[in-house]
């Protein structure tokens, strides 16, 4: 096993020309660091190992192999032909493009509003949350708080079965169509299929079937709480 000291002189003043190497690779494809510098930091970390032990700095999310055909040297071709043009990153998600980045940082933004309740939610910040396909308890939670002022607009939907419901149910819930009669218990209720709707159940399981049912019968945007009603701490009717 080789090893190489990140702490050496030699591997300090390698990793300062990987820096270089990565500004200068955004400079000449207009592309933007990702907005987590953790992930920024390993990858150079990872560029700079394989320049001293391997003479290039190959792509340190894919094995050096020695061929030539299949080692890729960074930035590598499918990064510039495909994975960016495409996806807006890079496979290592050091390399974005400034429109990835900018929704990247947005998501991070989101999630540590949520998940630290450090402040209300803003309008744009619900939108985004209700194109999500799976949502936790904070998530749920926060789209109900910022419905309570009109911020936003959905439909909180029960599929569990009545007995369930009368146990207890999350505070704020529209409606109980229970998954044994699903289908006539939704044809009654005269949802709106461009009205976005989050469904949950006991675990999860449930709901996401029905997730299913209501994507193929086009409802638009249509969100599963994850780990059903278990997994939420917001307030409960009992």
């Amino acid at each position: 096993m080789i090893k190489i000291d990140m702490h050496s002189q030699e591997f300090q003043g390698e990793l300062e020309k990987t820096v270089r190497f990565t500004d200068k690779v955004l400079s000449q494809f207009g592309w933007v660091y990702n907005p987590d510098k953790e992930i920024n930091e390993g990858i150079q970390l990872g560029l700079t190992r394989n320049k001293l032990m391997h003479g290039k700095r190959y792509c340190p999310c894919f094995f050096v192999t020695g061929n030539k055909e299949e080692d890729r040297i960074c930035p590598c071709k499918p990064a510039i032909e495909h994975e960016i043009p495409t996806d807006g990153v890079c496979h290592c998600q050091i390399f974005c493009t400034p429109e990835f980045a900018s929704a990247k940082a947005a998501e991070e933004r989101l999630e540590e509003a949520v998940h630290r309740h450090s402040r209300g939610l803003t309008h744009e910040e619900c939108e985004m949350l209700l194109r999500k396909e799976q949502l936790d308890g904070d998530e749920v939670e926060a789209l109900i708080e910022a419905r309570a002022i009109g911020m936003i607009r959905f439909k909180l939907i029960d599929v569990r079965e009545h007995m369930e419901w009368r146990m207890g149910h999350i505070a704020g819930a529209d409606l109980l169509i229970p998954t044994s009669s699903f289908f006539d218990t939704l044809d009654s209720s005269k949802l709106s299929k461009e009205e976005p709707l989050i469904v949950y159940c006991h675990v999860g399981s449930r709901s996401a079937h029905c997730q299913r049912i209501l994507h193929d019968m086009g409802y638009k945007q249509v969100s599963n709480l994850t780990y059903g009603i278990v997994s939420y701490g917001g307030s409960i009717v009992r």
